[in-house]
């Protein structure tokens, strides 16, 4: 059952003026308790209202904790999902600015683009065929939520600790890929810090695509052509040290860069 309007306002009041500062907050947790999945999505809601009504416009979703490597560093067992905002896609190769993040950290995925909707039949031929293109991405995760200390709860509640994305400026037709074998490597100034494959998300990205298009559907808010999806980490998430780059590759798909700057005193 979820929480009263009160505390649902009240959670998502939390999480609004933790953005805005930004500075970390106290998890939300304390508010909705540890495992109220249904009213952690009534705050995201919450959020994305307030963030349309600011004039802010949706582009797609980003699928969450899809990889056990990340389900284990946060302590989760299951995968969720937020809205993606057109302000918060940063161009390929692009450099970052540190002071308005609070802790972000990098995550490498396989994006989509779907060229149908996905408000029906959602068997995996169909999702493959609405899949539309492949490719790689950076997600910018950053919790407002003091030290990454968080629960399901919390980090549905916060749009997923979402922040910002990259999408690199290749692309695979999706119906001619095999996802699960593809890998993927994340390099930090060109050491490797973190690898994966696509079998680690879920199984395959599509099945996370599906999960997040069953999900949605089932919500009355079906995914529609145009739609980004980020698909999920394909491993471990890497916490962002300011002055380096980090690239993103996937086999068959492509590259993927981005930058942030040196913090200033």
């Amino acid at each position: 059952m979820t929480l009263t309007s009160t505390g649902l306002r009240e959670a998502a009041d939390r999480l609004i003026a933790a953005a805005a500062a930004p500075l970390q907050c106290e998890p939300v947790r304390d508010i909705l308790g540890d495992t109220d999945i249904a009213s952690a999505y009534a705050v995201q809601q919450i959020l994305t209202e307030d963030s349309l009504a600011r004039g802010r416009g949706i582009v797609g979703h980003k699928i969450g904790l899809t990889s056990p490597a990340v389900q284990r560093q946060l302590g989760v067992d299951q995968p969720d999902s937020g809205v993606l905002f057109a302000d918060m896609q940063v161009a390929n190769g692009a450099t970052i600015e540190t002071g308005t993040l609070l802790q972000p950290k990098v995550e490498a995925e396989i994006a989509f683009i779907l060229a149908e909707d996905l408000d029906g039949d959602l068997s995996e031929s169909r999702v493959r065929a609405a899949a539309g293109i492949a490719l790689p991405a950076i997600e910018i995760v950053d919790s407002r939520v003091r030290d990454w200390s968080i629960s399901i709860v919390d980090t549905i509640a916060d749009n997923g600790s979402s922040a910002l994305f990259v999408l690199g400026s290749e692309a695979a037709a999706a119906a001619d890929l095999d996802f699960a074998s593809r890998t993927m490597q994340l390099t930090q100034d060109g050491a490797v810090v973190s690898t994966g494959r696509g079998s680690d998300c879920l199984g395959s990205p599509l099945n996370a695509l599906r999960w997040l298009a069953r999900t949605a559907r089932d919500n009355g808010s079906p995914l529609r052509a145009g739609h980004i999806v980020l698909s999920g980490a394909l491993g471990p998430m890497v916490p962002v040290r300011p002055g380096s780059t980090y690239v993103a590759e996937i086999d068959g798909i492509g590259s993927v860069e981005v930058s942030f700057a040196e913090a200033t005193p």
